[in-house]
């Protein structure tokens, strides 16, 4: 199963068979809102703290996620999910809600393909029959966490990014079980820590891009495969910033990669009228946009083959606060629809 130095590669092709994704309010307005499940109309959603809030929405997208397959949670062996929020409180709380048994993870903003790469090998090498993975993130909570609570009216720079409200869950199944066509994990790379010495909690997306240009890289290297070889190749939450920067570091790296198959899901997720400063970010933003839209695309004949690749910042308030750099990390996973 293992690929050169980095690389799975799934022979069984764990198939992914439902998804649940819920978004918030501001959410609801966005470029790919049809492409969601449900939608809260406020960023309380019934609780009387926001992190509350972003375990109702990771409840949520679970409970979807399994009504679409008439599956109850006991039919289920693992869960694997985590956030951004005080040792993953969010999750866990949500894991204590549905009561399968739990595998919480962090690697920041890269949480959704870290849980779908880990979910396809467990299901690969027989070690479940059904999976669900996926993550979590809500506006505020972040940025009470690692910015300023937002009543506090601080003011942001242009390389600043939107924390999505948004979970994202897949059920991921055995892929012999199911004979027609539907998204499949065939591979998937698992990221190093990257840092290049960045510090700006504003700027995460120039924090990130070495990190996603390592393990694309490194995925093409192991594969021995072109990046032709995807209709889309794209990064969770560079946004502007971040894919400016890696597009250059392609070039540096002799990687030729058409611009117009390489796109971020922070660019995509909101309208051009919604001002999310260099785009979005968040674990939310690469789940609900993978699970969501990419997929939908893919059942639709848009894209046969595609590489996502979600990046993350891996700092803590604590790590800032003791003036330490910005290590961060990317893991890619190949989704084919076959």
């Amino acid at each position: 199963m293992l690929q050169g130095a980095q690389t799975w590669v799934f022979n069984k092709h764990p198939v992914i068979l439902s998804t649940g994704v819920v978004g918030g309010p501001f959410e609801k307005e966005c470029r790919l809102s049809s492409d969601f499940d449900k939608f809260h109309d406020d960023l309380w959603m019934g609780q009387d703290s926001y992190e509350k809030a972003q375990r109702v929405l990771l409840e949520d997208a679970v409970q979807i996620a399994l009504r679409k397959k008439a599956l109850k949670e006991d039919a289920i062996q693992f869960f694997l999910a985590g956030d951004l929020i005080n040792q993953i409180t969010p999750t866990t709380f949500a894991a204590r809600t549905n009561q399968i048994p739990y595998l919480g993870l962090f690697s920041a903003c890269a949480i959704s393909t870290q849980g779908l790469a880990i979910a396809a090998m467990i299901i690969n090498s027989g070690g479940a029959n059904y999976i669900l993975t996926g993550a979590a993130s809500h506006n505020t909570s972040a940025e009470k966490q690692f910015r300023y609570p937002t009543e506090y009216g601080g003011q942001k720079p242009p390389t600043a990014q939107w924390t999505a409200t948004g979970a994202g869950v897949a059920l991921v199944g055995d892929g012999n079980i199911i004979n027609s066509p539907h998204p499949r994990v065939t591979s998937a790379t698992i990221g190093k820590v990257v840092d290049m010495g960045l510090s700006d909690p504003f700027n995460m997306g120039g924090a990130m891009a070495p990190a996603a240009a390592d393990t694309i890289q490194r995925h093409f290297f192991d594969l021995k495969i072109d990046p032709s070889y995807y209709d889309l190749i794209i990064t969770g939450d560079l946004a502007e910033i971040g894919r400016n920067a890696v597009l250059e570091l392609f070039k540096k790296k002799g990687l030729t990669i058409n611009e117009n198959t390489f796109h971020d899901c922070g660019l995509l997720l909101y309208t051009d009228e919604q001002e999310v400063y260099a785009g979005a970010s968040g674990p939310g933003c690469s789940a609900t946009v993978m699970y969501g839209h990419l997929l939908n695309q893919m059942k639709a004949g848009v894209f046969k083959r595609i590489l996502v690749v979600a990046t993350g910042a891996l700092l803590s308030p604590l790590s800032f606060q003791q003036k330490e750099t910005i290590p961060c990390i990317a893991h890619a996973v190949a989704i084919e629809y076959m």
